[in-house]
């Protein structure tokens, strides 16, 4: 059994699982199938103290390397049920149970899906969620990114350099990307904003060909011929295995700074917990104050075994 079992391996995760193992608890981390999180799919990190500009995924990496430093276990592994009240917690995945005496829930979010017809049938035929990952096999093609966000005129910005055309489709009248993104957008000549519009459908043969449009107002479908469709329209909180278990309001766990839970023992942290800000640096303080809290809840609760 291990003093505290962390499910998830993002930035909250993570930080969580070195502060813990640098209290002296034995940390066990379920990274799931890939170490990281959403940073790990982030081109380019403006904002973290300390990096003036950093990719997402070397950001990762470094996090990663100080989680094995401090000699936390990480294995590949996703929770796949939860039992969590009494003094032993039970974490189960698809390959193995587990027993810890406090759990610190990180799972942080997923990309938001379209939900149109051709999206599924054509994931990883020309349809994406990271341009960080996929981008380069679009070399010298036609691309399309639906989204406004940050994310999203990012993924553009990104994919200009490696492809002929980037078409960036968004719902509103104007991006809600951060200024200085929209400005470095604008300075390239192969990207093209649409405005006012809403997809529609995703069409193509063996490979995506085609992405249909729907004008917001007048309803007048526009088809653009694209080799490839970045979908960036936000994130979802990985909490359907905390349903009936925790407190949601809106998909998200409730907890406050301290990250407790309503369950003795449980705490949760990152981007499945609700709050004001959704970045990096937030995560990775929610990780840090979880694993503060499961510490001195197990110095408060030293009976379980």
């Amino acid at each position: 059994m291990y003093d505290v079992l962390i499910s998830g391996g993002g930035p909250a995760g993570m930080t969580a699982a070195i502060y813990a193992a640098r209290a002296g608890l034995s940390t066990l981390m379920l990274t799931g199938p890939a170490q990281g999180g959403q940073v790990a799919y982030t081109n380019v990190v403006e904002n973290y103290p300390g990096f003036s500009s950093v990719y997402g995924f070397d950001l990762a990496q470094k996090l990663a390397q100080h989680v094995d430093s401090a000699g936390v276990k990480a294995v590949a592994e996703s929770a796949e049920s939860l039992e969590l009240s009494g003094p032993v917690k039970t974490v189960r995945s698809n390959q193995t149970t587990y027993s810890a005496k406090a759990v610190i829930l990180a799972q942080g979010t997923e990309r938001r899906k379209l939900n149109v017809p051709g999206e599924t049938e054509f994931a990883g035929r020309g349809v994406s969620y990271c341009a960080t990952c996929d981008g380069n096999f679009f070399r010298n093609k036609t691309v399309a990114v639906i989204g406004g966000g940050n994310t999203a005129v990012g993924d553009a910005i990104e994919l200009s350099a490696l492809c002929k055309k980037v078409f960036v489709v968004n719902r509103g009248e104007k991006l809600r990307a951060m200024e200085y993104l929209v400005d470095r957008a604008k300075e390239h000549d192969n990207i093209e904003f649409v405005f006012r519009h809403v997809t529609e459908e995703i069409r193509g043969s063996s490979q995506v060909e085609h992405l249909v449009l729907k004008q917001r107002e007048s309803g007048t479908e526009k088809i653009l011929d694209v080799d490839g469709v970045f979908v960036a329209i936000g994130v979802l909180p990985n909490t359907g295995l905390l349903e009936g278990i925790l407190p949601l309001k809106d998909g998200f766990a409730e907890a406050p700074e301290t990250c407790e839970t309503s369950i003795p023992g449980v705490f949760a942290a990152g981007d499945l917990r609700r709050k004001a800000l959704y970045q990096i640096v937030t995560a990775v303080a929610d990780g840090a104050n979880a694993a503060h809290s499961a510490l001195l809840y197990l110095q408060n609760h030293p009976a379980a075994k």
